[in-house]
């Protein structure tokens, strides 16, 4: 994954002035190659089907697109007929991708609408009803409001579906089709899609709803930024947790993400990092809306150095100087060990990765090497990374509890109790993964 500058800058293109001032005053100078390669292709009316991870500068490839086009062929409108659809599957995507649209377009007088579930109904329908230009949201809520007939699609000049990947593995994909449909036909508007990785099923989108898509890969043969230094330990199971406590604090990272696979995993982390005097903000389904967004903002503003997330809730954030990435529990899908780490290393930057190749996961690490075609050094858990821990925090719930015997009761007792089980066959594991890495490091030698 590539986040450098090209020699290409943003006023070599023929852009409205009102466009360029935002631009310069965002500090968008220089283009990266995503936004050197599609905005040729785009500016010049063609449809784009880009590959690239978060990172490298897609959003603002896409928003140049989509303002040029509406600032230079206006056409006359309702007010509740968008002129641009901007499609994301997460909320925390909408907000960003609406949060460096209104950066970019201060000075160009297109108003945007920002359209996503699970709060203010009434001020997101106003503001619509006020007058939008450009449309932003998840596609719950905007079918929502298109049934109401709140909005129409007749005049969309301009359609972007962001993350095209994540929309097939949220099941949102029929819902898109569904709004896509209500568009002005593919040769009557610009279209521009998204993804981590082209898959047959996107690319199928893509030739389906779209006026023959010019493709764009970014570096496919490096998936990993270069100043990302990627380590890996061999935790038994009840290790992880001191393992992450002694690794942030031998670390000091400035700014972290802790990654988890499920948000009961995330919330019992949250309270035991909270109990041991380093509260986290916690990003999960099951938090609500207005509390997520307050963290989030805790977050970013740098009054929470720690957050604890699922790769649904993480997808999409713009989170700038993240030193350090901990993955938790190893990823399932190879993919999203890049989409993580990406998190750091941004524009240049320096960054750490660090994963734990625990019992329940370490079969993951092969197919991830693969992917990114490189091994992970591999570290010893030592004593000095095992620290004694003061007890949990009280664990905060925040969606329906776990019914029946096999429930998780939520407090540090009874997660020890399951630590001292899961270590009975620790031992045996770890020689295993030892094993493996003296084996592999016989053979590189």
């Amino acid at each position: 994954m590539s986040t450098h500058l090209t020699d290409q800058r943003f006023d070599q293109y023929n852009l409205p002035d009102s466009l360029l001032q935002g631009l310069n005053q965002a500090g968008f100078q220089q283009c990266t190659p995503i936004q050197a390669d599609s905005l040729p292709i785009s500016l010049g009316g063609q449809d784009v089907a880009g590959e690239a991870q978060t990172g490298t500068g897609k959003t603002i490839a896409f928003l140049v697109a989509v303002y040029n086009k509406l600032l230079t062929e206006p056409l006359e409108r309702k007010p509740d007929q968008p002129a641009a659809l901007i499609l994301a599957p997460t909320r925390e995507l909408a907000i960003q991708i609406h949060k460096d649209a209104e950066l970019i377009g201060r000075h160009t007088g297109l108003r945007l609408a920002l359209i996503y579930g699970g709060t203010d109904y009434a001020r997101q329908q106003q503001s619509i009803a006020d007058g939008v230009d450009i449309l932003i949201g998840t596609p719950g809520r905007l079918i929502d409001f298109f049934k109401q007939r709140i909005y129409n699609l007749k005049k969309i000049q301009s359609l972007v579906l962001d993350e095209a990947d994540r929309m097939f593995d949220l099941g949102f994909i029929n819902d898109i089709r569904y709004l896509i449909r209500r568009c002005p036909d593919p040769t009557e508007r610009l279209s521009m899609l998204f993804s981590a990785t082209l898959s047959f099923r996107v690319q199928e989108l893509a030739y389906e709803h779209m006026n023959a898509p010019q493709h764009i890969k970014i570096k496919s043969e490096q998936r990993t930024a270069d100043k990302i230094e990627e380590r890996v330990y061999y935790p038994a199971n009840n290790e992880k947790i001191p393992l992450l406590i002694g690794l942030i604090q031998k670390e000091q990272p400035t700014r972290s993400i802790v990654f988890v696979n499920t948000k009961r995993v995330a919330e019992n982390i949250n309270a035991w990092l909270t109990g041991n005097d380093m509260p986290p903000a916690l990003l999960s389904g099951d938090v609500p809306q207005k509390k997520r967004q307050s963290l989030l903002k805790s977050f970013q503003d740098g009054e929470t150095t720690i957050l604890v997330a699922t790769d649904v809730a993480a997808r999409g954030l713009h989170i700038p100087e993240v030193s350090h990435v901990f993955n938790y529990d190893l990823p399932q899908q190879a993919e999203d060990y890049v989409h993580r780490i990406g998190r750091t290393a941004r524009a240049g930057a320096s960054g750490t990765a660090i994963s734990f190749a625990c019992e329940d996961y370490a079969h993951f690490m092969p197919e991830i090497e693969e992917y990114i075609g490189h091994s992970i050094t591999g570290d010893s858990v030592t004593a000095e990374l095992l620290p004694e821990l003061k007890p949990s925090a009280k664990i905060e719930r925040y969606g329906k509890p776990h019914s029946g015997k096999g429930g998780q009761r939520g407090n540090s007792r009874n997660n020890q109790s399951r630590n001292r089980h899961n270590n009975r066959n620790s031992n045996q594991h770890r020689k295993q993964h030892h094993s493996h890495q003296a084996k592999k490091a016989s053979t590189d030698n």
